[in-house]
């Protein structure tokens, strides 16, 4: 019987059914394994920031309290009663919403004024002047709180709210221009083009046309300074000296460190009711972020 040679110029012999079901197996076990490791580190990920907030409320309702993150055998509310006065938790917190909320109007003001023409108008100069407010956006502000403090002292504005949120302003305005222009461009300058024709001036256009079509860029840009603001220690406490001035992020530290051994219940309590109102902003406003820049439709081809 004649038999069949494969020369070298022939080409291979088809894949059969079986090996490539063979191969499809292969590549999804490796594909579940994968996705099983992947699965198995965001969990990981997940544990490491629960644990701390499943302490932080179990141990603001349990009467026996300590560092162990377990369900209270006594719920009570004791603890939010004792932290829920005024010097304690009312006066920190107003503070607290006075210099922050102050502070961030100021720093999404300037950024939206700066980052126009950063956005709007070509310059060489535009990439170094970016290139240096992404430089500062990694200067720690450690560095240059001696001679903040010194400058305070000169112009008479140590213990002064306004200038603390003044200065906590412009320590965050370098970022929030970076990510005010990365919105703003976003927004077709056709739009703009037109408001000019319809007799509008620059800075109507950009308070009437662009800023409203970048709302979820501002909301970001609003909630990202607030709650960096919010969480801020150092500034406050190297710059504010009067008891009646200090933010709750200076009157927790005072908690924790002035009153002797520490009560683990009464800080979670306190800690829980300091996380609320940035927890509240972003909730009030953060249905926002989905709803894009609704730009279809707005320019015509």
């Amino acid at each position: 019987m004649p038999t069949s040679t494969l020369t070298r110029d022939d080409p291979p012999p088809p894949r059969t059914p079986r090996r490539r079901g063979r191969f499809a197996r292969t590549l999804a076990g490796r594909k579940h394994s994968r996705r099983l490791a992947a699965d198995l580190c965001l969990l990981l990920a997940a544990l490491a920031f629960v644990l701390p907030l499943a302490w932080l409320v179990f141990s603001s309702v349990d009467a026996d309290s300590g560092l162990t993150a377990r369900p209270p055998t006594d719920v009570t509310w004791d603890n939010f009663d004792a932290v829920m006065t005024t010097d304690i938790t009312f006066r920190p917190l107003l503070n607290s919403l006075i210099l922050c909320g102050g502070a961030t109007a100021v720093t999404v003001v300037a950024a939206a004024l700066a980052a126009y023409p950063l956005s709007r108008y070509r310059s060489r100069l535009n990439r170094p002047f970016m290139l240096t407010i992404l430089f500062t956006t990694s200067l720690p502000i450690t560095a240059i709180m001696v001679p903040v403090y010194g400058l305070f002292v000169q112009i008479n504005l140590i213990d002064s709210m306004s200038g603390t949120a003044l200065f906590l302003a412009s320590s965050q305005l370098p970022f929030a221009i970076w990510l005010m222009k990365n919105f703003m461009d976003g927004v077709p300058k056709v739009l703009e083009e037109a408001a000019w024709t319809d007799g509008a001036s620059s800075m109507q256009a950009l308070v009437r046309v662009i800023l409203p079509l970048m709302g979820p860029g501002v909301v970001v840009v609003t909630i990202f300074s607030f709650i960096m603001m919010w969480g801020n220690f150092f500034v406050p406490f190297m710059l504010l000296l009067s008891p009646d001035q200090m933010p709750a992020s200076v009157s927790i530290f005072e908690l924790f460190g002035n009153m002797g051994s520490v009560v683990y219940g009464e800080l979670a309590a306190f800690s829980i009711l300091y996380s609320a109102p940035a927890v509240l902003l972003y909730v009030l406003i953060a249905r926002r972020l989905g709803g894009g820049f609704a730009l279809g439709g707005a320019v015509k081809g």
